[in-house]
C-alpha cells in the first residue's frame, strides 16, 4: 500500500517558535513557583543529607550570617559579608550537582568526568577564598 500524498504529517514546532513548549514545562504562574520551590527545597534536603562540605559550610555560614549584620561597619559591608557567604554557598550546589551527575554517567575513573569535578573543586575554592578576602577587607583595621 503506498502511502496517500495528501496524508502529511502536521509541520512540529521548531525551538524558534514561541509557540513551542516541552511537555516536561511547568504551567505559569502560582502553581509553577510553589513547583520551583518545591524543587528547590528538595535540593537543600539532598546537598544537606549527601553532602559533609555542604553541611560544613552552612553550619560555618550561619554564624557569619548573623555576624555580618551584627558587626558590620555598615550596611553595605554587611551585604557583602552576607553575600559573599551566600556564594559559598551556591557554587558548592553547583559543584554537589556536577558530582551526582559526573557519577550519574560512571563511577569509573574518565579523565573529562575527572576534569569537570576538579574544576568544581576550584571553583568551591574560589568562592572560599573571596569569602576570606571581603571579610578581610571589611574588617581590616
Amino acid at each position: 500500500m503506498t502511502p496517500d500524498p495528501l496524508d502529511k504529517p502536521a509541520p512540529q514546532p521548531t525551538a524558534a517558535d514561541p509557540a513551542a513548549t516541552s511537555p516536561h514545562k511547568n504551567p505559569a504562574g502560582f502553581t509553577r513557583l510553589a513547583r520551583a520551590a518545591g524543587y528547590s527545597w528538595a535540593g537543600w534536603r539532598a546537598a544537606w543529607r549527601h553532602e559533609a562540605a555542604f553541611r560544613l559550610e552552612v553550619m560555618l555560614g550561619l554564624p557569619l550570617l548573623a555576624l555580618a549584620w551584627w558587626a558590620a561597619p555598615g550596611r553595605w559591608e554587611a551585604l557583602a559579608l552576607s553575600v559573599s557567604v551566600l556564594v559559598v554557598w551556591i557554587v558548592e550546589l553547583f559543584n554537589s550537582a556536577i558530582e551526582a551527575l559526573a557519577d550519574a554517567v560512571s563511577l569509573q575513573h574518565h579523565p573529562l568526568l575527572g576534569r569537570a569535578k576538579d574544576q568544581g573543586s576550584t571553583a568551591v575554592t574560589l568562592s572560599l577564598l573571596a569569602l576570606v578576602l571581603t571579610w578581610g577587607v571589611v574588617f581590616w583595621p
